[in-house]
């Protein structure tokens, strides 16, 4: 797969992957610029502490993608993450966090992230990530998975009791919304299910406008609030 994605970006040779940094520790901060500036088609662009420090460094550049530590002073991710997503919508963000339990993650994403990972995690995974992000908007681990469902059932305790025949969907577009909740990509989904790549993307319109939403993060979380989650499941 990872072979897959880098021959998908070596195809646009002016596309590098610009990439801001936002985290309190230097050091991980320096770290993470070296190895990322090791990888050709990334480019690491700034690296900041903060929020303050990150809103001036977004005047003069924009990055595809941040990487964001949830604790940081002045602000924390959260607030920061949403403040981004709605004057920079199209930076994406990926949370980087020590924080692995369902609702840090779950309010992650709900404030506009794109993907979260543990710090811990293997650099070829990060990179995976950040590629999987760039091309398809989102990346989800199954711990992100887990977590949105989680999330989303405890949070929302009032959820309709909607069965098959009472969605607004129909039948194949329930079948795309399972494959979009369990990450699977547009052309993963046509080869899935046997139709081309054009009719998947045209289950995916009919399926943001139905359901209102704008991304695969908001699908995801409008299948479970809906209570379709528990049909497609």
């Amino acid at each position: 797969m990872m072979e897959k994605i880098t021959n998908d970006l070596t195809n646009q040779p002016a596309n590098r992957i610009k990439i801001g940094i936002v985290d309190d520790h230097k050091l991980f901060r320096l770290g993470l610029m070296e190895i990322l500036g090791r990888v050709k088609h990334f480019d690491p662009i700034f690296d900041v502490e903060g929020y303050s420090q990150l809103l001036k460094e977004l005047e003069l550049q924009v990055p595809d993608i941040i990487l964001m530590d949830i604790e940081l002073p002045g602000k924390d991710g959260m607030d920061l993450c949403k403040l981004v997503a709605e004057k920079f919508p199209e930076v994406r963000i990926i949370a980087l966090s020590m924080h692995t339990a369902d609702n840090f993650i779950f309010y992650m994403m709900k404030a506009g992230a794109r993907s979260y990972l543990p710090k811990d995690i293997d650099k070829e995974i990060l990179y995976k990530a950040i590629e999987k992000v760039y091309i398809n908007g989102f990346y989800f681990t199954d711990a992100v998975a887990a977590a949105m469902v989680n999330g989303v059932k405890s949070n929302y305790s009032r959820r309709s009791t909607l069965k098959y025949g009472e969605s607004p969907l129909t039948k194949r577009e329930l079948e795309v919304l399972t494959l979009i909740c369990n990450g699977l990509t547009t052309t993963e989904i046509a080869q899935k299910l046997f139709i081309s790549v054009k009719t998947v993307e045209g289950h995916r319109k009919n399926l943001l406008e139905k359901s209102g939403t704008s991304n695969s993060v908001s699908l995801a979380v409008y299948a479970i609030k809906s209570g379709i989650i528990d049909e497609i499941q």
